[in-house]
């Protein structure tokens, strides 16, 4: 899982039959200090995230495991909302000082 904020929705008239009823998001991945990192991406939705949240997101296989049921063509979807970032920088910033005072 990564971390991203959502910037964006994706309409789309014509779709896959099993996307129906289901949020297209853009989301762009965040490096440790919650700074955007790489190209933005879309993400299918399975947790009800808007724009501007925090957000986790999976791709690959595993993207497709919260639609199992009903075989949801995805390589990229949110599987989590992020309430508050104070920890996920603490945690990050703490993790990227330890590694520092080791070498």
């Amino acid at each position: 899982m990564q971390i991203a904020r959502v910037i964006g929705n994706v309409v789309s008239t014509v779709k896959n039959e099993s996307l129906h009823a289901k949020k297209l998001m853009i989301v762009q991945t965040l490096d440790a200090d919650l700074q955007p990192k790489g190209k933005p991406m879309i993400a299918l939705d399975a947790v009800g995230a808007g724009v501007g949240e925090l957000v986790f997101w999976c791709r690959g296989k595993e993207a497709s495991f919260p639609f199992k049921r009903d075989d949801t063509p995805t390589d990229c979807t949110i599987v989590g909302i992020i309430d508050s970032d104070a920890h996920v920088y603490q945690t990050s910033r703490e993790s990227r000082v330890g590694s520092r005072e080791k070498k």
